[in-house]
């Protein structure tokens, strides 16, 4: 039983781990935030294919338990006038149904059904370096602790130290957009339950759904310069967007308007293709390897995807050099996809060129009793 370690313990790093627990391997998972994951006022929509992996990894009970589901989603013009309104995949199946939920409360789930199982998750604990040797692979933390293992899986984020101790050279780069977010009680936005609005404004994209408690979740991506990390963290940014927003009819000024609390901001940034992924001893997984705008709405999707296919993979293949070969060649081709349509979108694009990988091939892929091959 090969032990492995997992840095992260966000929803790509204990997935991963509740993935590879399941395989048979000796995991544990550790993670820099003192309680769950960073980032805990975003939330996501986890589609159809992140809901199939979690089944696979029978953590399905562990997140419907929180967040809410969505069955459809409509298209607005900046008038407010629907131009368009469909189903979200296959929203009749409970199992695969949308959900959209707080990136925070998906951490602490996954974390808490990754402590029920056995899997050891260690809080506190900011990774500092990475060495590697010919028997195995150490993490040596802030605190001046350590941990070895058979092989190190970098789950920690957009800005990895993993990714910089094994390709110093790759680096994220800017998407076109700053995204804003937030939540209010107090705004009553046309729409059904269980539904997803998306609204064409002048000067944005903006995505909002109102939970069954009545509070709506809203999201605007604005293409602009990017933010400095002082503007980032400043905060004051509730005005400037309603100002752009306030030039159409439609909903998304006044949702903005009724937020008293805080206007998050973020800059939209990807992981170019092409990166590399692994070492002798150390594989980069989720939004370290392959963060995408978040244009699609796949990132939290995309690396649940990479949990299950990473443990098929070692758990399917003679040793860990072949098994982290076979996920490559499985996983680059779907997720690179998705960062070159995402970041298009948000660069004013319509999409990508380059052929989308079969989508038919994705159930046999993620069914944990099936074998991985090429």
């Amino acid at each position: 039983m090969a032990r492995i370690l997992v840095i992260g313990g966000g929803t790509g790093g204990t997935a991963t781990a509740l993935a590879l627990h399941k395989a048979g391997f000796d995991v544990e998972v550790h993670e820099a935030h003192p309680d769950s994951a960073e980032d805990l006022g975003a939330f996501l929509t986890l589609a159809g294919n992140g809901m199939r992996a979690l089944a696979q990894i029978d953590a399905t009970d562990a997140v419907t338990a929180i967040g809410f589901p969505l069955r459809s989603m409509r298209l607005l013009d900046a008038t407010g006038a629907e131009v368009a309104k469909g189903p979200l995949g296959e929203a009749d199946d409970p199992l695969l149904r949308f959900r959209c939920l707080r990136r925070g409360d998906l951490n602490s789930a996954l974390q808490k059904e990754a402590s029920r199982r056995g899997v050891h998750v260690r809080h506190g604990a900011r990774l500092a370096s990475v060495e590697e040797g010919p028997d195995g692979v150490t993490a040596r933390f802030t605190d001046g602790s350590s941990a070895t293992g058979d092989l190190l899986i970098g789950a920690d984020g957009l800005n990895s130290t993993v990714r910089k101790a094994t390709a110093p050279d790759a680096r994220p780069v800017y998407a076109a957009q700053r995204v804003f977010y937030g939540y209010t009680r107090d705004a009553r936005p046309p729409g059904e339950g269980e539904q997803f609005t998306m609204v064409r404004c002048s000067e944005a994209a903006f995505g909002y759904t109102v939970s069954p408690g009545g509070e709506t979740y809203w999201f605007a991506r604005v293409t602009d310069d990017p933010l400095t990390a002082e503007e980032l963290t400043r905060g004051g940014w509730r005005d400037p967007l309603l100002s752009l927003l306030r030039q159409d009819t439609g909903p998304a000024a006044d949702i903005v308007a009724a937020t008293t609390g805080d206007v998050l901001v973020t800059n939209a940034t990807e992981i170019p293709p092409g990166t590399p992924w692994r070492s002798a001893r150390t594989l980069l997984v989720g939004d370290a390897a392959h963060a995408a705008s978040p244009a699609t709405g796949q990132g939290a999707s995309m690396a649940l995807e990479d949990a299950v296919v990473l443990a098929k993979s070692l758990r399917d293949t003679p040793d860990t050099d072949t098994g982290l070969a076979l996920y490559e060649a499985l996983r680059r081709p779907r997720v690179e996809h998705n960062t070159v349509v995402s970041g298009s979108l948000s660069r004013g694009g319509r999409g990508s060129t380059v052929p989308r990988p079969r989508e038919e091939d994705l159930p046999r892929l993620l069914d944990w009793d099936t074998a991985v091959s090429v």
